[in-house]
């Protein structure tokens, strides 16, 4: 599977989370995979729902989730390869501007909440460095 998200936005996310900590290009890389896998279910959920109603194309509201207060120069996690990440699992389905940039908003909430509980797992571990192991211990512990 490649990685539709380039890992630079992934750490800078971290990055402004844990400031005062470094962060390992593997930790970038499992949290990018991580977001990936996350966004490319929930636009399965929303293209199902968009189906419902005889759509093809999906639309912010058939997200199941509550849409972010967000405008895409706000985000830090770049909106084109959402939009790949959105078509990921989802054949015939074009993605509204509006849903690209709300399904964003909502990973990188997601994302945000992942990499502060890593920072946490790497202080208590002794680590100055976010390690790949830190988000994967985030995912054994609470299997988001």
């Amino acid at each position: 599977m490649t990685v539709e998200l380039p890992y630079s936005p992934v750490d800078k996310l971290i990055r402004e989370v844990a400031p005062e900590m470094r962060v390992s290009s593997g930790a970038a890389e499992e949290l990018a995979e991580r977001i990936q896998d996350k966004g490319a279910a929930l636009a399965v959920i929303a293209a199902e729902n968009a189906a419902e109603d005889g759509r093809k194309t999906v639309m912010a509201e058939d997200f199941e989730f509550e849409i972010p207060d967000a405008r895409k120069s706000d985000l830090i996690l770049p909106v084109a390869p959402v939009d790949r990440i959105a078509r990921l699992r989802i054949e015939d389905y074009r993605v509204s501007k509006d849903a690209r940039v709300a399904l964003a908003a909502h990973l990188e909430d997601w994302a945000t909440r992942v990499a502060e509980a890593a920072e946490r797992l790497a202080q208590h571990a002794g680590r100055r460095t976010v390690q790949r192991e830190d988000v994967e211990a985030y995912f054994d512990i609470f299997d988001s």
